[in-house]
């Protein structure tokens, strides 16, 4: 299980693959993972699919690399997704044939397909029921996630750590960061948690910008602030893709290392399912 990779006196590296959308061809991902095994992380992986309806792609992916490729799968589960807890044992059981031994629970945002009133009143509110259920059900290794800038509807860095010491107590093993580009950022987020008690490791998550566009997707999705050094060489090579990706590439080598230098117990990266960026970072 992913939790006793910690253990081993190394940085543990894994890298997150999603499900291709539902009329695309999923050959592609198995191709892909194929190739992501030949640089040997210690686990990947696998959210739940764009707004939670590809439920089936996801497990399916998981077991292939949990079975096939014989390297650790860590499955994404949101609430939103559970309309009652008799689905959750029906899908950990599922798990649990298959070699899974690893989750990480969300609490998601809202599907597509879901109104606001149905989110509202999903089975699960908070990461932290599913973390309490999936515990005194199975024993699975347990991941969370955590928001080094703040998660966007706390009102405070505070607000936020309180929250999660709630999730980590009700039995979650490491944690994995949002990603972000200030290491600086992170260091205080890890003093913080820390402080309150949180001694589990915290694994950061880095997404290397390959290009323009990337920028507005990741600041309007996820509110991350992006350092000034890196902006100028985003504009310095917007017109010019493969000068960008180099940039952006060297930007989370340079952003690895001194997370390592610094401590770091491992690095989670969020390729977008590109084998390119990720062997890239990872020689």
């Amino acid at each position: 299980m992913i939790k006793d990779l910690f253990h081993k006196n190394r940085p543990v590296y894994s890298l997150e693959v999603f499900p291709p959308k539902k009329d695309a061809d999923v050959s592609v991902i198995y191709d892909a993972l194929d190739q992501f095994k030949t640089l040997h992380p210690n686990f990947i992986s696998v959210t739940y699919g764009a707004g939670g309806n590809t439920v089936e792609n996801s497990f399916a992916i998981a077991s292939y690399i949990q079975n096939q490729c014989k390297i650790e799968a860590l499955t994404h589960l949101t609430c939103a997704a559970i309309p009652d807890k008799l689905f959750l044992t029906n899908f950990l059981t599922n798990l649990y044939r298959n070699g899974i031994r690893n989750l990480l629970p969300l609490r998601g945002d809202p599907p597509v397909w879901m109104s606001e009133e149905q989110f509202e009143a999903r089975y699960y509110k908070h990461a932290s029921d599913l973390v309490k259920d999936v515990k005194e059900s199975f024993d699975f290794s347990l991941g969370g996630a955590c928001y080094p800038e703040v998660h966007q509807e706390a009102s405070s860095l505070e607000e936020d750590v309180a929250n999660l010491k709630i999730k980590v107590d009700q039995g979650v093993d490491f944690l994995i960061t949002q990603l972000f580009y200030d290491n600086e950022k992170f260091y205080r987020f890890l003093d913080k948690i820390r402080e309150v008690g949180i001694g589990i490791p915290v694994m950061p998550g880095l997404m290397p910008i390959t290009s323009a566009k990337q920028v507005k997707n990741i600041v309007g999705m996820s509110g991350t602030e992006i350092p000034g050094s890196l902006l100028k060489s985003i504009e310095k090579y917007k017109d010019s893709p493969e000068d960008l990706k180099k940039a952006g590439l060297e930007y989370t080598k340079r952003q690895m290392e001194e997370l390592l230098a610094h401590g770091a117990q491992g690095i989670h990266l969020y390729c977008m399912n590109k084998v390119e960026t990720a062997r890239a970072v990872y020689e």
